[in-house]
């Protein structure tokens, strides 16, 4: 239940601050007596909770379409809780392997270990208590398969996209963002017990979706990925190329999104409504590449608008998979 991605490589949870915060207290545990409030408003932003509502807007709607109506309220609250406390413990572990960068970085720079607002042994061992407790829930009110799903994307998160690919590839977010995608086999896995062709096809979706979405975030956060030596693409790649690759994969997202509506056995409403939502998107696309034709660069180029249309591209495409089991 872990992304953007994202992401994900989607680190979606954070504001540019309007000063620097004040330097950390020290290296492992932060002075003072903390308050009680603020403690938990630390460990509450660990989990980066921004990027949990997006990871949850794919999981809702894929259990509605493998229960083919409203799916069991029990299984579906189980899976939504499990599947938070599972998402979280990937971000805080994400923190606690990050927070060299993170300090560095304005985007990100207000989280809790790099304000010093808890100790990164506190930030580690509560991401392992929440990855441990997810798993057991999972196993126990929901089932093994969902379990097991929910596990790989925690490890996958973890070991795979934050400490071997985020720092040495500009295709980190590409192959990183395989754990932004697991939701949507969780869900459907929560309701059926097994997996199908139909999840695989969504999962395709999220993925595909991932690159384009973040970086056009990474676009216009680019001086920040520079100055603590993440290569994200458009560090280390011409603005034209990375638009060029990001045209490419928002293509491949709606040509994947179409193969859903025969392989799922749609109707009309959904085939109608990802035509008209990926017209749109691939439409922001094109605008995308146009003005780097003309000529501009940097915030000219309105990467973020792109940024913020995929968001609304995504959750309007799973309302239609959530919506959908109701007219067939």
């Amino acid at each position: 239940m872990t992304v953007l991605s994202n992401k994900l490589a989607i680190e979606l949870d954070d504001e540019v601050p309007a000063a620097p915060p004040p330097p950390p207290a020290g290296p492992e545990r932060p002075a003072g007596r903390r308050p009680l409030g603020a403690l938990v408003r630390a460990y509450v932003a660990l989990t980066k909770p921004r990027v949990i509502e997006l990871l949850l807007i794919t999981t809702l709607p894929v259990m509605f379409l493998a229960a083919g109506g409203v799916p069991p309220l029990g299984t579906a609250l189980a899976t939504l809780a499990f599947g938070t406390l599972s998402a979280g413990a990937a971000n805080a572990i994400n923190c606690y392997i990050d927070r060299d960068i993170d300090a560095k970085m304005r985007r990100t720079r207000r989280r809790p270990l790099a304000r010093a607002q808890v100790s990164p042994t506190e930030a580690l061992v509560f991401g392992v208590v929440l990855a441990a407790a997810s798993t057991a829930g999972f196993a126990l009110a929901v089932n093994v398969v969902a379990a097991a799903m929910s596990l790989f994307a925690i490890l996958f998160y973890i070991f795979v996209y934050s400490l071997l690919l985020k720092r040495r590839t500009s295709q980190n977010v590409v192959w990183g963002g395989i754990a932004g995608c697991m939701p949507v086999l969780i869900g459907w896995s929560a309701i059926t017990g097994s997996l199908a062709w139909t999840p695989f096809v969504l999962f395709g979706v999220v993925f595909l979706w991932t690159p384009p979405h973040t970086w056009t975030l990474a676009m216009r956060y680019r001086e920040d990925y520079a100055v603590a030596n993440v290569p994200m693409l458009p560090v280390v790649a011409t603005e034209r190329r990375v638009i060029v690759e990001s045209l490419a994969y928002t293509w491949a997202t709606v040509a994947c999104s179409l193969v859903l509506w025969p392989v799922a056995g749609m109707s009309l409403v959904y085939g109608a409504l990802a035509v008209v939502l990926g017209a749109v998107f691939l439409l922001e696309g094109h605008r995308l590449l146009r003005a780097s034709m003309a000529g501009l660069t940097g915030v000219h180029l309105r990467p973020m608008r792109f940024f913020h249309l995929s968001n609304v591209y995504l959750a309007l495409l799973f309302t239609a998979v959530a919506v959908d089991p109701f007219f067939t």
